[in-house]
């Protein structure tokens, strides 16, 4: 199966700075935490399991699961990394691929749009 899109918002603390996102949250997923996960999100953040169906919240956290639930490591390849101040935007390209729970070859192949941030008074 092979999918593209996906939006995940993150905040970081500035001795990390948004470049570090995709590994941030590839060294999240690969623990197989969805709590390790859910800390790489803002409350409000979105993320797009399918064009055009933004989800948030628990759905966003189920959406999440689902991809956790392969047990298969995410790749992160950031693309573009863009900064201001203390925003960033990176296009970021990543695979989950193996052998499924199932015993049925995954591969999923996206490129996400990240928002990330300095958490705010972070020094």
């Amino acid at each position: 199966m092979s999918e593209r899109g996906g939006f995940h918002h993150h905040t970081l603390s500035r001795d990390t700075g948004p470049a570090t996102h995709p590994a941030v949250f590839a060294e999240a997923f690969n623990s197989g935490d969805p709590a390790a996960v859910e800390r790489c999100h803002e409350s409000g953040a979105f993320l797009m399991p399918r064009p055009g169906v933004p989800v948030t919240g628990r759905d966003r956290s189920a959406a999440n699961e689902t991809l956790l639930a392969l047990g298969l490591p995410i790749k992160v390849r950031p693309r573009h990394v863009y900064t201001a101040d203390d925003i960033a935007l990176l296009i970021v390209d990543w695979t989950i691929e193996g052998t499924g729970p199932d015993g049925e070859p995954v591969h999923i192949e996206r490129t996400a749009t990240d928002v990330a941030r300095t958490e705010p008074g972070a020094t």
